[in-house]
């Protein structure tokens, strides 16, 4: 029997909260941020081979990262890695490998999940997708998987719960969406115990999900959907590329789900972090005496330093005095040295460094 479930893993981003590592050439998603010998890319690749057949599993990238996830994952098809031409945000992202989804198998279930985050537990990671692929395959839902907050984090977006679901009370009815909250509002939502997390992690029917575009989205929907027999076809490259110019950029989020009236939530199971920063990757690495994280190079040395974030090319000696809550970052070709509180701002500084220096530089 044909397994209907799919996967669409969405590889695009430019990770540049992770510079120096990260660049525009060679993104988080491709590195060994984790230093467990794999790529983020594949470690969520080989997450979701143990809930669907290899075959099922998309992924959508850019143009120029194509070769990197292919190098990466060479038991992958060269049809299974879906490019875009430009950035457009993730509406566009799913609306195309939605449709591609659609051309090859019309019933199918999907799960859209960022190539980027640290899931601890796999086990019970693959049981929540399983039973809310069970959910979805069953019900007009549209699902997002939440994770209990554990601190008033303003770098994520927040779910409010409603009621449980009549048929399954593992299940709640979302009522809002907040993205990104100021650190007032934050405290709040974590002390009410009303909302979790927004994972970014979603799972819904390929028609229930193309219905809700169609509904919410209708400027970027039909833009794809003219193209609804080029998918799988010498065609679909020309198409891509056509609809991309004119479609608007926009997130999944703001697009659809927090018009829908049919979104529920699964609270999950597992440890998560969508790593999308220096600091989240320092809070899910192990820590030395004097709590500092050391990766790369065995050759670091620290005197009066504690709270940082140490990172260096393992061919390199690297001393460091009297610091304090500092990220040390360096890559080979770059250095950053940066407080912790303000790491917010490293996004802004690449993209000083672009301009200065070029877009190759960052």
């Amino acid at each position: 029997m044909k397994n209907s479930n799919y996967c669409i893993i969405m590889a695009g981003g430019i990770g540049s909260r992770f510079w120096p590592v990260s660049t525009s050439n060679t993104p988080k998603q491709f590195i060994d941020m984790l230093g467990l010998g794999k790529s983020l890319l594949q470690l969520t690749y080989d997450r979701f081979k143990k809930i669907m057949p290899p075959d099922n599993i998309l992924i959508v990238t850019s143009d120029k990262y194509k070769n990197l996830v292919l190098d990466q994952l060479p038991e992958v098809k060269p049809e299974n890695v879906l490019t875009e031409p430009i950035r457009r945000n993730t509406a566009p992202c799913i609306s195309y490998a939605n449709f591609v989804i659609q051309s090859r198998t019309k019933n199918a279930n999907v799960v859209v999940t960022p190539s980027d985050h640290l899931i601890i537990d796999e086990e019970a990671f693959v049981s929540n997708i399983k039973t809310g692929l069970g959910f979805v395959s069953a019900r007009d839902v549209l699902l997002t998987i939440g994770i209990k907050p554990t601190r008033p984090d303003t770098g994520y977006g927040y779910i409010q719960l409603n009621e449980k679901s009549d048929v399954d009370e593992r299940f709640n009815k979302v009522k809002t969406f907040t993205e990104k909250p100021n650190a007032e509002l934050a405290k709040f939502f974590v002390e009410s115990e009303e909302f979790l997390w927004n994972s970014g992690i979603f799972l819904w029917s390929a028609e229930n999900i193309q219905e809700a575009l169609s509904t919410h989205l209708p400027e970027v929907y039909n833009l794809f959907a003219e193209g609804r027999n080029k998918f799988g076809t010498k065609e679909e490259r020309d198409f891509i590329n056509k609809v991309y110019s004119e479609s608007k950029n926009i997130s999944i989020d703001y697009g659809v789900m927090e018009k829908a009236k049919n979104v529920y939530t699964l609270c999950a199971d597992f440890s998560w972090s969508d790593l999308g920063t220096w600091k989240s990757l320092y809070e899910n690495s192990k820590k030395t005496t004097t709590k500092n994280v050391i990766t790369g190079s065995e050759n670091v040395i620290v005197n009066n330093t504690h709270d940082c974030l140490i990172h260096v090319p393992p061919d390199k000696i690297a001393i460091v005095n009297d610091m304090e809550n500092y990220i040390i970052v360096d890559s080979g070709d770059a250095l950053l040295i940066h407080r912790f509180e303000k790491e917010q701002e490293i996004k802004e500084i690449v993209n000083d460094i672009k301009r200065e220096f070029g877009e190759d530089k960052a």
